[in-house]
């Protein structure tokens, strides 16, 4: 009988974010605020600062791509000053 010779494969099964730890410095008075939030939302308050920036880089994320989007689809960002109204047609009144 013929024995097939034994494959150890090894692989890593880690595929998400790993978090960091980060010092911080901030006022006496906002660890106090930080502390009192994150015990009204029964968090850490490693959390909590954690989530707000996160919400703030995905709104500043959001913004730009939103702010992108606009300056290509304007109708004239194509168009140079000619193919716009004149200062005239502009201001004409109906």
């Amino acid at each position: 009988m013929r024995r097939l010779p034994s494959i150890v494969a090894l692989f890593s099964c880690y595929t998400s974010f790993v978090a960091k730890n980060i010092t911080i410095k901030i006022s006496e008075e906002a660890i106090l605020w930080a502390r009192r939030k994150a015990a009204e939302e029964n968090t850490s308050v490693s959390r909590l600062v954690g989530e707000m920036l996160e919400r703030q880089m995905r709104l500043s994320d959001e913004y730009w791509l939103a702010y992108d989007n606009w300056r290509a689809e304007r109708p004239f960002a194509a168009t140079g000053a000619a193919g716009r109204m004149s200062r005239e047609e502009l201001h004409e009144r109906r």
